[in-house]
């Protein structure tokens, strides 16, 4: 490991990152993570923000520099960190989208069944870790949290990881909403280990505070955004429908990483057991996806054709949101009128018509706290911190009912 290679990647969101350690290089240049490169970030949402076409591998690469940062915050704050510690916790954080699927959440709901792309990412990791020697032995003790060291398990994923940190810089600057924009290097600085575990200094009270409101504000105005809601469930529904067809027997076009998808029922125990399966999950990417949806337009199973001409052409489903649930009468009657329109049978309005919820908890009490840590060494939870903005609105769950359909 002598030849240290020193690479520098120009970010428009941070400036230079810096990749010094060959087992770090040696990560990024392999085919499972460069893959990310042709995975949006941001799935759809540039139907709406046309900024938004950064992908999986622009983030991942800015949570590693902000990891970097954080690491080097806590050691000048006198923590232990050693140099196998900071090399694994940055592979770590590499690493922790790998097992997302064309247009992220997509897949999940559509073409395999039952299994998350949390657990593609470990099926990933353990098979790196094979080829790697267990280079990874000590990344996958962060990742899962088994290790000792909690903080930096906690830097990976928490409430307050670097994960997020990213994703609200990088996702505000490419939307242009200003709304997402947080003080993330004001947070880095006032990190600190308290009892093993990842707290804030007391004056940064006011920057997580920022953190938190930014984070609720994106979901609402950008990740939840009622048109983005429209774009996501028709590919969703698309994807349905191709599978229900494609098991049905029918032929249609597709690349041989997403054939495989199509025509093979596949689910957790296909990841776990068939080497093939994360072999061809690993070929497949956005271009995949978007290459057959502009072919499926001129497919003769109605349904399919129209969805991907609509998505194609962006002529977008309306998205009603309320505080309650639609009214099953409305519901039924823009069936009615979807199906006269369009000349569809009753299974086939289910495509056209459909209810669901978005949720957000901005703050979650019961999860893996934000703690502050404070001059005289008492330690208190963001939320229950006296006047704190965190306790009075942010903790609670907001959850919206919504109704997707044609314009007509």
């Amino acid at each position: 490991m002598t030849d240290r290679k020193r690479k520098i990647v120009n970010d428009p969101v941070h400036g230079f990152i810096t990749i010094d350690h060959p087992l770090i290089f040696n990560l990024i240049s392999h085919p499972y993570y460069q893959r990310l490169r042709r995975i949006h970030q941001m799935a759809l949402a540039n139907m709406v923000y046309p900024g938004a076409m950064h992908t999986r591998f622009h983030h991942s690469m800015g949570a590693y520099h902000l990891m970097s940062c954080a690491l080097q915050e806590l050691r000048g704050k006198g923590v232990v960190i050693t140099e196998e510690e900071d090399v694994a916790a940055k592979m770590a954080i590499l690493l922790h989208d790998i097992g997302h699927g064309p247009y992220s959440h997509a897949l999940e709901h559509s073409l395999v069944e039952g299994v998350s792309h949390e657990e593609i990412s470990q099926l990933l990791m353990q098979t790196l870790n094979r080829e790697m020697n267990g280079m990874l032995d000590l990344t996958l003790d962060i990742f899962n949290g088994r290790y000792h060291k909690q903080f930096l398990h906690q830097l990976v994923s928490s409430q307050l990881d670097v994960d997020r940190m990213d994703y609200l810089s990088r996702d505000s600057f490419y939307t242009g909403v200003s709304e997402g924009v947080i003080s993330y290097d004001r947070i880095i600085k006032m990190l600190t280990v308290h009892k093993g575990e990842l707290m804030v200094e007391e004056k940064g009270i006011y920057s997580i505070e920022k953190f938190i409101v930014a984070r609720r504000l994106m979901y609402w105005q950008v990740y939840l955004h009622k048109t983005v809601l429209a774009a996501e469930n028709m590919l969703v529904k698309v994807l349905h429908r191709a599978k229900q067809l494609a098991l049905g027997g029918a032929e249609l076009f597709a690349s041989p990483a997403l054939q495989y998808f199509l025509y093979n029922r596949v689910g957790r125990g296909e990841f776990e057991e068939d080497e093939e399966c994360l072999f061809q999950f690993c070929q497949l990417d956005d271009y995949d996806v978007m290459g057959a949806i502009k072919v499926w337009t001129q497919h003769p199973d109605k349904v399919l054709s129209l969805l991907c001409q609509w998505l194609v052409n962006r002529q977008l489903f309306k998205v009603t949101l309320g505080n309650e649930a639609s009214d099953p009468g409305l519901v039924a009657n823009l069936k009615e009128k979807v199906k006269k329109r369009w000349e569809l049978t009753d299974g086939e309005a289910d495509y056209f018509v459909f209810t669901d919820t978005a949720s957000l908890r901005a703050y979650d009490a019961s999860d893996e706290k934000i703690n502050i840590l404070f001059k005289d060494g008492t330690v208190r939870d963001i939320s229950s911190i006296d006047n704190a903005l965190v306790s009075h609105t942010l903790a609670r769950p907001i959850k919206k009912f919504y109704i997707c359909h044609p314009k007509i």
